[in-house]
């Protein structure tokens, strides 16, 4: 892998960062607490209003996992170990890289 490359990958990560972090503060909004009134909202309204409140905190949830990966994937080229597979060592290929530039395996040790 080029410098070029991951200059690439890098200038991925921080925008696919940066965007996370938008929908973080979008999202913000939809984690307030559900009212439970019976005189504002029928009960299943209120059922699916605690429905949507989950799905957004476990959007949330994914999205901080998701930049704890971009972080560590950034730090990693910082260091230099950018690319290099955990299990085995040997480099990851370029475009498992381009596809998902947070990838810590190789295709091989993915799989197993």
């Amino acid at each position: 892998m080029n410098n070029a490359d991951i200059e690439q990958i890098k200038c991925k990560l921080i925008d696919l960062r940066a965007t996370l972090q938008e929908q973080n503060e979008a999202a913000r909004e939809a984690n307030k607490p559900v009212e439970l009134g019976q005189a504002r909202v029928g009960r299943l309204s209120r059922m699916d209003a605690m429905q949507s409140q989950q799905m957004a905190l476990e959007a949330g949830r994914r999205r901080q996992e998701q930049l704890k990966k971009i972080a560590g994937a950034l730090q990693r080229i910082e260091s230099g170990d950018y690319g290099d597979c955990f299990v085995c060592g040997e480099e990851i290929d370029i475009r498992r890289l381009l596809v998902d530039p947070t990838s810590t395996r190789c295709i091989t040790c993915a799989e197993h």
